[in-house]
């Protein structure tokens, strides 16, 4: 990110500037918040850039509904630029076989049993597949075996 900040400084590019320089600062402040001297785990920097691009999501939604198209516009490019340095998403597929995976390593056989798919899906999903959605397939996979 450092290199595309300096490359962008250099071609005046500055739309995409700002946001390298905010996603910088966030990842920053990250660190400082761990605490003196450290530095972030490629999956912390990941959950920062998951966190910036999920409130970039919420202000495209508020700026569409408030009938400001402009700021929508311009949120979502700042979206785009820094969902480039997040892993490829997984797809529907691709989660199915991790949900189905999790389950059979964990021995789940009940809703109850969901804390430990999650937890065992965690680290595997982190930055490529919202939580929400990911929470709603485990439920629904766990409510299959019940049923």
């Amino acid at each position: 990110m450092r290199e595309d900040q300096k490359e962008c400084m250099r071609s005046g590019n500055k739309e995409r500037l700002s946001i390298l320089r905010m996603a910088l600062s966030s990842i920053r402040n990250a660190e400082i918040e761990k605490g003196k001297g450290a530095t972030l785990s490629d999956p912390e920097v990941i959950a920062v850039l998951s966190g910036m691009v999920r409130k970039l999501d919420e202000s495209v939604d508020q700026f569409e509904k408030g009938g400001r198209p402009d700021l929508a516009e311009k949120e979502s490019r700042e979206r785009q630029i820094l969902k480039e340095y997040l892993p490829r998403p997984l797809d529907e597929a691709e989660l199915d076989r991790l949900v189905d995976e999790a389950v059979q390593s964990t021995g789940a056989k009940s809703p109850r049993d969901m804390g430990s798919v999650m937890k065992w899906l965690g680290p595997r999903t982190s930055g490529r597949a919202d939580n929400r959605l990911v929470s709603q397939k485990v439920k629904a996979r766990l409510g299959e075996q019940n049923g």
